[in-house]
């Protein structure tokens, strides 16, 4: 005889197959009395499930119109992953509707695992260790998120309310590219229609968001993840540094990636060996100097420091302590 669960996911797919299901019909078809049917559409309503109750000669229940949802049915592994997933997004930042929303989705799944595989899972996260800090970011408003998908998908203007780092607010009026997630943040990059040029907004910084009528050709060239990276590059900072490493792309890259650096490869010099000397010029603006010397130290390749001398000084500084440490070993 099938379990009350399994009446109540039966009673489910009744109704959404359509229609209004009588009384009558329903306990023929589960093999129970009325008072039981009605007893499972409480279980139904105790869910959020939308079940309507309809008066009359042919009234009965159905769900609310627009409603349709299957018994979401997981398998240990899928649970499992399910889990982690919510776990890793919301370390990194990437929920859109901050933790609460992550937290009630985890603790709903977990409520209906079966023991062993609870367990599975709590061995899993207690040996689990991350090598970055869990994200405190802000997240942006689902109901943001998804206007600007929208018009990035159908290529509609969109006027945001934007609140800058420095805390200046002003309306824009954005054609959007794409939406990318970076670094444990939400970001929008498209055309800024005032000053005629491309721009990244912080997804969490934006007030609202409201599409606008007409449409735009998206340009070519890069794509939204590369944009927004260059943007990061050449943005605004308090300092401006210039670099010469003699070294492979990759090398670089593993200690300054494309969010911090913009790269360029010098011509060698008239007789030198293409195949020995590479140099590479590397470009970056950053608001403080003191987490550089240690990268380039990182590098463990020959690099020559254009700008500014303020980095210089830190890298001799730098170089001073790890002599006199040597010594004292």
């Amino acid at each position: 005889m099938p379990r009350p669960t399994g009446r109540v996911l039966t009673l489910l797919e009744l109704l959404q197959s359509g229609g209004t299901r009588t009384v009558a019909e329903l306990a023929d078809r589960l093999g129970v009395d009325g008072r039981t049917v009605r007893r499972y559409v409480d279980h139904l309503i105790d869910l959020d499930v939308p079940v309507e109750s309809v008066r009359g000669r042919y009234g009965g229940y159905r769900l609310a119109p627009g409603y349709r949802l299957p018994p979401l049915m997981l398998s240990d592994d899928e649970a499992l992953a399910v889990l982690l997933g919510l776990v890793a997004g919301r370390r990194a930042g990437l929920t859109a509707a901050g933790h609460t929303a992550s937290e009630t989705a985890s603790a709903k799944i977990r409520r209906v695992l079966p023991k062993h595989v609870a367990r599975r899972l709590d061995t899993l996260l207690e040996s689990l260790t991350f090598t970055d800090q869990p994200g405190e970011f802000a997240a942006p408003d689902s109901g943001v998120l998804l206007t600007l998908a929208d018009a990035v998908r159908h290529r509609r203007p969109v006027s945001i309310r934007y609140t800058d780092r420095d805390g200046r607010r002003s309306e824009r009026t954005l054609h959007p590219y794409g939406i990318v997630a970076h670094s444990g943040r939400w970001y929008v990059t498209g055309t800024d229609l005032q000053i005629g040029e491309d721009r990244t907004f912080r997804l969490d910084r934006i007030a609202d968001a409201r599409t606008l009528p007409g449409s735009f050709e998206a340009p070519a060239g890069p794509d939204p993840a590369q944009r927004v990276l260059s943007g990061f590059a050449t943005a605004e900072y308090r300092h401006a540094v210039t670099l010469r490493v003699h070294g492979t792309v990759e090398q670089v890259r593993a200690r300054l990636p494309a969010g911090v650096a913009l790269l360029e490869e010098l011509e060698p010099a008239a007789g030198a060996d293409l195949a020995t000397e590479r140099w590479l010029r590397v470009e970056l603006r950053v608001e403080r100097l003191d987490w550089l010397p240690p990268a380039l130290a990182a590098l463990d390749r020959p690099f020559v420091i254009e700008r500014p001398a303020e980095l210089r000084d830190l890298v001799l500084a730098l170089a001073d302590r790890l002599t006199s440490q040597a010594r004292q070993a």
